[in-house]
């Protein structure tokens, strides 16, 4: 047995005390793992600088995430551990019913680069909190943050708890060929599809949260000044690399040349107001490897070469991992960067002239993590929020929906993920919900007649319950 197996293992070991364990128990768990994030903050910012080059604001942003869903599960993981009384029907009156939420198991956790200390811990508060045991496999492309988040979970849980995989592709691929009771993943649909056939093989439950290119719609109502200040940072943000960052724009044609010379003018106040330039600011990140810039820098590329116009940007140096953030018109749809997710700092604005042709323009490409809709007419909000799918949307900013608020569900639809995480039903999610009825044995409740042979006064009742 290898001793990724061997791990494993272990980790099965303690299912039984695991979900035997009190409340107090699994939160003094998840107050260790936030003792060990304070701790470490100071190494954390730095491993972000070197994977990302981030400011250490916005890292300092990232762990507050860790620090609210895990505030939030202490204060009410007793609450969520109680069986839950249910409401008799017709057929069920005299017993009680309940639900009660049991650990699955061994959880397993494959997460992202874009914000790694975050992908690793948020999803493991939820498993813990329902009692499971937590196995977390970090991006390989933030080795600096990986070592961080393993030495804060050995620090903070023993080794039968909790488990740090660290590694590329082949440490995945033996991990998803273990029985893990349930599986967490983040990241692109390949992968997620990957994973959901190596779920299929041991029937584990899944949580897939993916991306995809989540659209913008502004219409002639908006307020354009506020639209291009929070479309500027929603896409500059971590060098474009977040899961529901605005990847397209479709505004109003009447107000297309206006929102283009604003959002210029905007990603220039937030990250080159001291004019030394976008690539010596402190708060444009890079790129997580060579790779993906130029990726990112071939979409580009390849949209200039097919007629698209650069309005500002287009700029890069691969070698340092820095692409210019960038806005595109003049898109078409035989352009890859309109059917492939960018997750990169460079936004592509089309036009419509009725709202028919948003929704056509949308629905060309699978559905997205995120939409959002820049408006003042509430009628309109309502026309784009009916007639779309996503896996969440906010009006009049972006960006805000995820990370914020616990009892906010977040997650994908489709090809953008499926399964939902944060406070209750994060916790929900990595739990059995296990449908238990208590039937009363006294003689006017414990009612037999339903058995056979069949009396006429249950023939009537069954029959009456046709009509």
């Amino acid at each position: 047995m290898s001793e990724i197996a061997d791990k494993f293992a272990k980790l099965q070991s303690s299912r039984q005390r695991l979900r035997n364990s009190s409340a107090k128990e699994r939160a003094d768990k998840l107050n260790a793992i936030w003792a060990g994030v304070v701790e470490r903050k100071d190494d954390i910012f730095v491993a972000g600088n070197k994977e990302r080059g981030t400011h250490d604001l916005d890292i300092a942003a990232e762990l507050v995430m860790i620090k609210g869903e895990i505030d939030f599960a202490v204060k009410n993981i007793a609450k969520w551990m109680k069986p839950e009384k249910i409401k008799n029907s017709l057929n069920t009156m005299g017993k009680r019913c309940e639900i009660r939420r049991q650990s699955k198991g061994v959880v397993l956790n494959l997460s992202a680069y874009n914000a790694p200390t975050a992908e690793c811990l948020v999803p493991a508060i939820p498993a813990i909190a329902a009692g499971n045991a937590v196995a977390i496999k970090p991006s390989e492309h933030a080795p600096h943050s990986a070592q961080i988040v393993q030495e804060i979970i050995n620090k903070a849980l023993p080794s039968d708890e909790a488990e740090v995989f660290q590694g590329g592709v082949e440490v995945s691929q033996e991990l998803l060929n273990l029985p893990f009771n349930h599986i967490y993943y983040t990241g692109g649909m390949a992968v997620g599809k990957i994973v959901m056939k190596a779920a299929a093989d041991h029937f584990s439950s899944i949580t897939l949260e993916m991306g995809g290119k989540s659209p913008v719609i502004v219409d002639e109502t908006a307020s354009l000044e506020n639209a291009a200040t929070k479309l500027a940072w929603g896409r500059v943000m971590n060098a474009g690399q977040v899961c529901i960052a605005p990847e397209y724009v479709i505004i109003h044609e009447s107000k297309k040349d206006e929102f283009l010379s604003l959002i210029e003018e905007k990603i220039n106040a937030l990250y080159n107001s001291d004019g030394a330039g976008l690539d010596k600011s402190q708060y444009v990140p890079r790129i997580i490897n060579e790779r993906h810039a130029s990726r990112i820098k071939a979409l580009v590329d390849d949209a200039t070469k097919k007629g698209a116009t650069v309005v500002c940007g287009g700029g890069s140096d691969i070698a340092d991992r820095y692409i210019e953030p960038t806005v595109l018109t003049d898109m078409s749809e035989d352009m890859e960067i309109m059917n492939e997710e960018v997750f990169g700092p460079v936004l592509s604005v089309l036009t419509y002239s009725s709202r028919e042709e948003v929704l056509d323009i949308i629905s060309r490409r699978p559905s997205p993590l995120a939409l959002y809709v820049y408006s003042t007419n509430d009628e309109a909000v309502d026309y784009f929020l009916t007639n779309t799918s996503s896996g969440s949307a906010v009006v009049n900013s972006n960006c805000i929906q995820s990370g914020t608020n616990p009892r906010l569900p977040f997650g994908g639809v489709g090809s953008s993920g499926m399964g939902r995480i944060g406070g209750f039903e994060g916790f929900k999610s990595m739990s059995n919900e296990r449908s238990v009825v208590h039937q009363p044995l006294d003689r006017f409740r414990d009612i037999l007649i339903m058995l056979p042979p069949y009396s006429e006064r249950y023939n009537n009742l069954i029959m009456k319950g046709l009509k």
